[in-house]
């Protein structure tokens, strides 16, 4: 084998760091905002009604669970990286895919958890019928994410190696 391998050029870990890199990143950013824009809906609901503050911490517990999806395939990246010429670059390309498709549904997810929990924890403390629908809307906007994490742990089983 020659220095130099088309196939595994010596950026190839690049682009699989990369995708570890997304994926923590973006599904850590959704989390983020997921559990701040819903935490500031709790705490203002909690002057009305301080005795919900335990029921209106679901939005807060399932933006904790986008980071997770972003955590899983960034562990599995990392642990399929390798230096070349055992690293080819399409292992690297399928590493970003994976990585940014949990990523960036993550944060997309979290977006929408974040701007439910919060109207619908307030919602709550004014109609408390209002609860059932806003757990069915928290779970669509859980399911984009999860759908990242689905194709990013497909994407992760067609390494070449």
């Amino acid at each position: 084998m020659s220095a130099y391998d088309e196939a595994a050029p010596i950026y190839g870990p690049f682009f699989g760091v990369m995708g570890s890199a997304a994926a923590m990143v973006f599904s850590s950013l959704g989390a983020a905002y997921g559990t701040a824009k819903s935490g500031t809906g709790i705490a203002a609901m909690a002057v009305m009604r301080p005795e919900r503050i335990m029921q209106s911490i679901i939005p807060v517990v399932m933006a904790g669970i986008i980071a997770i999806y972003g955590l899983i395939v960034a562990a599995l990246i990392a642990n399929n990286l390798r230096a070349p010429p055992s690293y080819k670059l399409f292992d690297g390309f399928i590493h970003l895919g994976a990585g940014l498709s949990v990523g960036l549904s993550g944060l997309a997810a979290g977006f929408a958890i974040g701007v439910v929990g919060d109207a619908g924890v307030r919602g709550t403390a004014q109609q408390p019928r209002l609860f059932v629908g806003m757990i069915l809307i928290l779970i669509f906007a859980e399911v984009l994410g999860l759908y990242g994490l689905i194709v990013s742990l497909i994407l992760n089983t067609r390494v070449s190696s």
